[in-house]
């Protein structure tokens, strides 16, 4: 593809620089507005608006499909975007780019453009007699040729290379096709010009509703109801469905009207099977049923821009904040407000993994509103109809994140499983597997570790995880009784090395500090210079010490034959998951049959280890 004729991009090496191509359209908006006499040449000022509303156009639409809360019952392939798809069609909008420059050249070749008045409505039936009689056919025709093994291989590919399609995907082809596409618009604008009917809202018009439909049809979710066909039996032959069009993706040889399949039934390319499919995918009932579930909540404000349905750019790399960002703020507190009044949790994201597919539901909650006194018994309910609705539903294991699991708020779990003894999905709070990746990153060579948040679940199973292999535990806590109820767990002849501190001091020659508690800068300078901080805390310490390493929190890499995975979580990696998500896919692997909740069962660390390593899982 790369050697044939216009099949690459002539800004392909700038990356995100090229949006300084518009700079040309902004100049010379600008030196009209101030220098020149006549307020008329304003050209350039409509070909930024009407670049930004198709880049809106898309936009809206790549949020409205990955609202997995509103579509998930219409999705009609169920598999995910993965991020080589994302990667590859990154710079989807390049052709904007080129139809802003070609429709700069057809106005200065045609002056006269700049004078259009701002309605007409005769307009309206004249460009769409040119567009079904002319674009729609040179579409068509054009498309058949793409198909044929030449320009197939050469040019098309790169857009079919996409089974599952988006949105962003009616915008990833390569320059000739794009050239052609800016053609079959332009057609029915400039001709309707001719006809002396042309109009500034006919223009705007035609592309957005242009765009409208490229994105619907690529959106892989069905919105036209099927009882509109049996309704009016003939608007199937002039409006596609995205039903329709993905056949063409999935059955390449049909359906290759541009947005009207009258074109594909005279030239008998049309795919009979279109509207069974289409019938089954627009009822609604066309839903998946997990196997898996992870249960997390919002973090904080900014965060809540990683959701799949804000930003690409955003959510297919770890989160981190961007001042560009900034007045989203406003923005986002309302969401934050609005949230308070929601009751139930919602799909945000989902994967495959061995023929099982894995959902991401969040709780309408932020961190910080899990301290607040008032919220704790409406959190326990949102969590635990939450639980019930996945019984329900037949998905087998339900795992908690984060402060979901607080031992304060629901025991890590317990008091669900309490109260609902007869739940047939399994309840994990995947700590077991989150101490032993804490523990794992521990040197073999290591005699001693300085531990915070000593007497909290994930504090006691590491401390008594390493007592037994005779490594003295340095255990900060206030509360001697809780530091005794701890040793007491040990075996007889480990519990010397379970020893209680009171003060950071008391770790100013230990090298190896696993925190699971906030610490203050103040604090971590009683640590020796280096000194490596293991952490299990939320949110993570600060990186104040220089001459020292911190780790980050317990995670895992998935295992490679994962499907459909697009969206970071949070701030990991590509791949990387909380070590406690990783737990619950490990239960559901396993076929594990029992609940995991409460206090971590230290006999079962190197277990659920040796399991996670088996499945291909991998510690960073």
């Amino acid at each position: 593809m790369d050697n044939a004729p216009l099949s690459t991009w002539p800004w392909e090496k700038l990356g995100s620089y090229k949006y300084l191509l518009y700079g040309p359209f902004h100049a010379r908006l600008i030196y009209s507005m101030i220098w020149e006499q006549t307020q008329n040449p304003r050209w350039c000022l409509h070909i930024l608006l009407l670049c930004a509303l198709r880049g809106l156009v898309h936009q809206l639409w790549f949020s409205y499909c990955n609202m997995l809360f509103l579509t998930r019952n219409r999705r009609i392939l169920h598999q995910g975007i993965d991020f080589k798809q994302i990667d590859r069609e990154w710079h989807w909008d390049n052709f904007i780019i080129l139809q802003a420059f070609m429709a700069s050249m057809a106005l200065l070749s045609f002056p006269f453009l700049e004078n259009l008045p701002l309605w007409n409505t005769e307009g309206i039936m004249c460009c769409i007699v040119l567009h079904v009689g002319i674009s729609e056919p040179l579409y068509y025709w054009f498309h058949r040729l793409l198909h044929t093994q030449y320009f197939f291989s050469r040019y098309h590919s790169l857009h079919h290379a996409s089974i599952v399609t988006q949105p962003f995907t009616a915008g990833m082809a390569t320059l000739l096709e794009h050239l052609m596409m800016g053609v079959i618009i332009g057609i029915p604008i400039l001709g309707t010009w001719l006809y002396g009917h042309g109009s500034i809202s006919l223009i705007y018009g035609y592309i957005l509703v242009f765009d409208f439909l490229r994105c619907m049809g690529h959106s892989n979710v069905e919105i036209i109801p099927h009882v509109l066909f049996q309704i009016f039996p003939l608007l199937k032959y002039f409006l596609y469905t995205p039903t329709y069009h993905s056949l063409h993706h999935t059955e390449m040889n049909t359906n290759f009207c541009l947005f009207m399949p009258l074109y594909d039934s005279i030239w008998k390319t049309i795919n009979t099977k279109s509207w069974d499919i289409h019938e089954r995918t627009s009822s609604g009932k066309n839903e998946s049923i997990a196997d898996f579930v992870f249960l997390a909540h919002l973090v904080d404000i900014m965060a809540a821009l990683h959701f799949p349905f804000f930003f690409r750019s955003l959510s297919s790399h770890k989160f981190s904040f961007k001042l560009f960002l900034i007045p989203m703020w406003p923005f986002l507190f309302l969401l934050m407000n609005l949230s308070w009044v929601l009751h139930t949790t919602f799909v945000v994201g989902f994967y495959n993994l061995r023929g099982r597919l894995h959902q991401i539901w969040i709780v309408p909650r932020y961190g910080f509103q899990y301290f607040l006194p008032f919220a704790k018994e409406g959190i326990n309910k949102v969590i635990e109809e939450a639980i019930l609705e996945a019984d329900r539903m037949g998905v087998k294991v339900i795992s908690l994140a984060a402060l979901n699991k607080n031992e304060s708020l629901n025991g890590g779990g317990a008091i669900y499983v309490k109260k609902h003894p007869n739940l047939r999905v399994r309840v994990v709070h995947g700590n077991t597997l989150t101490a032993a990746a804490i523990l794992h990153e521990i040197p073999q060579d290591v005699n001693q570790v300085f531990l915070t948040g000593a007497t909290s679940k994930l504090g006691r199973a590491i401390s008594l995880y390493l007592s037994r292999k005779k490594i003295r535990v340095l255990m900060l806590t206030q509360s001697t009784e809780r530091f005794e109820s701890i040793q007491r767990e040990a075996p007889i002849n480990c519990q010397k090395f379970l020893v209680q501190v009171t003060r950071y001091e008391a770790a100013q020659n230990c090298k190896t500090w696993i925190l699971g508690k906030w610490c203050t800068p103040r604090e971590q300078s009683w640590a020796p210079a280096g000194t490596h901080f293991h952490q299990f805390v939320i949110p993570q310490v600060l990186e104040f010490r220089r001459g020292c390493t911190y780790g980050k929190l317990a995670a895992l890499r998935l295992p490679q034959d994962v499907q459909g995975l697009g969206c970071c979580e949070h701030t990991m990696e590509r791949g990387v998951i909380h070590a406690c998500h990783a737990g619950g896919i490990v239960h559901l692997l396993e076929g594990w049959t029992h609940h995991e909740t409460g206090a971590i069962d230290v006999d079962q660390i190197d277990v659920v280890w040796t399991a996670a390593l088996t499945h291909g899982f991998k510690p960073l």
